[in-house]
């Protein structure tokens, strides 16, 4: 048996970086003394910047990333996995928001880049417009770990399914969404797309997700889900700031993928209009 103590923190990022990393940092503290061994963070956890025009003043590269510096000191005094959900990255003349995977050592073990763009207009007049700032990623991403193999993946990717399908295929008994789902977007849809991933992946699912008023109009919505192969709900972050945990049994993965053996079932097909 494969035992895993899991923690998701959810935060509340603003435009004040050193105040987001030290309020992250010391709720690292308290996932370590909550007996975590893997410790996952949101989506730009150091930084939420709504204005596009001024993400790149606020964007570093990654040698000098505050954010990173501190968390990969974290992970290295606790001797803790830890998933830094997302950073902004400055890499040469364009922008990334890339989840970083680090070992007990604080090096990187495994890098993403987010592959989709959030780029929608809501009804109620709220729009984002990722692109218009960020650069996509082009590579899906399964890391190795002393637990099982990791599927990276990053909030508006959750609603492509096929990107978990294939990280899945690649082995991948754990999967991570971390994210900044916004309210609007998250009462309708999170816990329902979180658990499908789940269930069709046959996979453990660990979704730090941020929460509440950033600033100006930038609202999330909380709820961090770990959720089990068959779908469970083993931790919900509900609505404010703070630490969840669940224990993982690794071996429920092939458990569950024997059950319902989707991934061994699916085939290939051609799309035929008539």
């Amino acid at each position: 048996m494969t035992e895993l103590r899991v923690a998701c923190i959810q935060n509340t990022a603003t435009r004040d970086i050193e105040a987001n990393v030290d309020w992250v940092c010391a709720r690292i503290d308290e996932a370590v003394a909550g007996g975590a061994e893997f410790i996952a963070l949101p989506e730009t956890v150091g930084l939420i910047e709504p204005v596009n025009e001024r993400i790149p003043a606020a964007t570093y590269a990654e040698s000098d990333d505050i954010g990173l510096a501190a968390f990969r000191g974290k992970a290295r005094e606790h001797s803790v996995m830890l998933l830094v959900g997302s950073q902004l990255i400055r890499e040469d003349d364009r922008i990334f928001n890339r989840c970083f995977l680090l070992d007990t050592d604080g090096e990187i073990r495994a890098r993403y880049n987010k592959l989709h763009m959030f780029d929608i207009e809501l009804q109620n007049g709220e729009a984002y417009r990722e692109s218009d700032a960020i650069a996509p990623g082009d590579k899906a991403v399964v890391a190795e770990t002393p637990y099982g193999r990791l599927g990276l993946s990053i909030c508006y990717d959750l609603r492509f399914g096929a990107l978990y399908r294939a990280l899945a295929h690649a082995g991948a008994e754990m999967i991570t969404i971390p994210a900044a789902f916004t309210q609007t977007t998250g009462k309708a849809h999170w816990h329902t797309l979180v658990r499908a991933r789940a269930i069709e992946t046959g996979a453990f699912i660990i979704a730090p997700n941020q929460c509440g008023h950033h600033c100006d109009k930038r609202y999330s919505y909380g709820h961090s889900l770990i959720i089990d192969p068959w779908g469970e709900i083993l931790a919900d972050g509900g609505p404010e700031p703070g630490v969840i945990y669940a224990d993982l049994d690794l071996d429920r993965v092939a458990k569950a993928r024997s059950r319902i053996p989707a991934l061994r079932n699916e085939r290939s097909f051609t799309l035929e209009q008539q």
